[in-house]
């Protein structure tokens, strides 16, 4: 047995997937509010410059490990939050099945950790989950329309199967487990190369490159700020009690793609003109969240309008492209296997 000892100024708390996007974003708020922080992860999709400053800090612990490989952790733990699996179709169709045992065995393992310590789980879910919704807006209790054997259905398939081990273990009185299905969400910290809309138009503009919209341009697409994400996932990990259902988090705000390239290309000073190429295949046409839950529980919604939080990535992703060495350090990302056309999706 574990020597049960708990941090008395605050919460001890594992983050799986803390050196990637997200995850390191949700580091530095646990640590400024006083908890001590045990970041996990692999650097697969993770950066060593996203928790680079936090090395030093007293509270901050860092082990680099595959959570499909993570046995045990020896301090004991008031919570996990899983956010391990990457996220973007390059990232992720990279290695199709390491993505999908990720999602399977490496949730389940985080959960079996939960129990031991009985620490409270929430897993980082998907809106990806919905597929290619013929519900919108996407509410929670929408089944969705997903593939299950095409080019993303690893991510989706294994989302939609992470939320059932949570859910499982809920039920039967092993886990508090939580499961929030997150739409998308961009800031700084962002791969440049990570595939998602938002950091390839950005990069694009800033490099002076012709601007890459896949299909019509029609699609839409929901854009949260990372902060405002952040402040979500902390508030359905507190909330009593378990709300025992997945919670969408992301902002209600519906653009469409090419709305986005014009914010861009009026942002960006050497953004050049927008090219078309081919819809990537099984790519969703709407994508929008219904939050109504998270404003009723969680007494939570977004924040930062989109043009905001776009200036702050821009000028994030300025200051990343003028340093070469630090590019090259965020870049590594294993590339697909089939080399699939990057999704307007991400």
């Amino acid at each position: 047995m574990l020597q049960r000892t708990r941090n008395e100024k605050g919460k001890t708390i594992l983050v799986a997937g803390g050196a990637g996007f997200v995850g390191s974003h949700l580091c530095d708020a646990l640590l400024a509010r006083g908890d001590r922080v045990i970041c996990v992860d692999s650097y697969i999709t993770g950066s060593k410059d996203n928790v680079r400053p936090l090395r030093n800090h007293p509270r901050f612990r860092l082990i680099e490990k595959d959570i499909c490989d993570l046995a045990e952790v020896d301090e004991t733990l008031d919570q996990i939050y899983n956010l391990a699996c990457a996220a973007s179709p390059p990232q992720y169709q990279a290695d199709p099945v390491h993505t999908m045992m990720t999602c399977v065995a490496g949730t389940g393992n985080l959960l079996s950790l939960a129990e031991r310590h009985a620490a409270s789980f929430l897993q980082a879910s998907t809106s990806e989950v919905y597929g290619d919704p013929v519900e919108h807006p996407q509410r929670e209790d929408y089944r969705g329309n997903v593939s299950c054997i095409g080019p993303r259905a690893c991510y989706d398939e294994g989302k939609r199967a992470a939320e059932t081990l949570c859910f499982d273990m809920l039920r039967t009185g092993k886990v508090d487990a939580r499961v929030a299905r997150i739409f998308n969400t961009y800031g700084p910290r962002m791969q440049p190369n990570d595939g998602r809309i938002i950091s390839n138009l950005l990069v694009q503009a800033i490099q002076g490159k012709p601007l890459t919209i896949y299909g019509t341009g029609k699609q839409t697409r929901s854009f949260c700020f990372v902060s405002d994400l952040v402040a979500g996932l902390i508030a359905l990990m507190d909330v009593d009690p378990n709300p025992e259902a997945p919670v969408n988090l992301g902002n209600p705000g519906e653009f469409t793609i090419n709305e986005l390239a014009e914010m861009v290309l009026a942002m960006v000073p050497t953004a050049s003109k927008a090219v078309r190429k081919p819809l990537p295949q099984d790519d969703p046409q709407r994508r929008r969240p219904d939050i109504s839950r998270a404003k009723e529980l969680l007494k939570w919604e977004p924040k930062v309008p989109l043009s905001e939080g776009l200036r702050h990535t821009a000028d994030w992703f300025t200051a990343a492209l003028g340093d070469g060495k630090a590019l090259r350090r965020r870049s590594r990302v294993r590339r697909p296997i089939s080399s699939p056309e990057i999704s307007v999706g991400a």
